[in-house]
């Protein structure tokens, strides 16, 4: 019990951390976010606050609003939170490999399967949808890379639905902050273990991060490509 009690305030340190640090990141990008969730908090204990006195239990209803204003201002601050993030990705270079990288369970990602010299790149997600090539880059360009990828997917795992995705905010592309969501909605065509069996032969065929090691989330801008540049299997 000891050691449960010291691990748990351990943790709730940490937590605070995170979430202050969390609120310093989204402040610099929303600059009313403090506003807004006092504005969020005063109203709902309000609300719940006012209908206690007219039913004759403003003791209890207090309470209620207290719970429901922390609640009602942890989803705000938690929406505020994932837009400013996604704002600060986007255009950045593997900022669709970091989405991809905490889609949740059941998909397993595997970044730049594909990248030419001008850092457009191919991602390749699997899960019970079956295979997901997410490009991120010039729509021109990259849907060179997706044709190629797309005609190795079909030769290695012709079984296998292929779906391709660019993101953008251009016609026909998918923007980066609904990508998890756009993956989700793909119907579920594998069981549990063709998704295992398919992402084995996928990594016994090998790919360019086995080849160049890259760094995981959003590549450092002016990063340069080595002469001559990977070529894709």
């Amino acid at each position: 019990m000891a050691r449960k009690d010291n691990a748990a305030e351990a943790a709730t340190p940490g937590r605070l951390k995170q979430i202050a640090l969390t609120y310093k990141m989204t402040r610099k990008a929303d600059k009313k976010i403090g506003l807004v969730l006092a504005a969020v908090g005063i109203i709902t204990f309000g609300v719940l606050l006012a209908i206690g006195f007219l039913i004759g239990h403003p003791v209890y209803l207090g309470i209620l609003g207290v719970l429901l204003a922390f609640l009602a201002m942890a989803i705000v601050f938690g929406r505020r939170a994932e837009r400013a993030a996604f704002g600060q990705m986007e255009g950045q270079p593997g900022a669709a490999a970091a989405v991809l990288e905490n889609i949740g369970r059941g998909w397993s990602t595997t970044p730049a399967v594909a990248m030419n010299r001008s850092q457009d790149v191919v991602h390749r997600a699997v899960g019970k949808a079956g295979i997901v090539l997410v490009a991120e880059g010039n729509p021109n360009r990259v849907k060179t890379l997706l044709a190629a990828e797309k005609r190795k997917m079909n030769r290695i795992v012709a079984d296998v639905p292929v779906h391709d995705v660019i993101v953008g905010e251009g016609e026909g592309q998918v923007e980066l902050k609904k990508l998890r969501t756009t993956l989700l909605k793909y119907p579920r065509v594998l069981t549990g273990p063709q998704v295992t069996a398919t992402t084995d032969r996928l990594r016994a065929m090998g790919d360019l991060m086995s080849n160049m090691p890259l760094p995981k989330g959003p590549m450092p801008k002016g990063m340069r490509m080595p002469r001559g540049g990977p070529r894709t299997r």
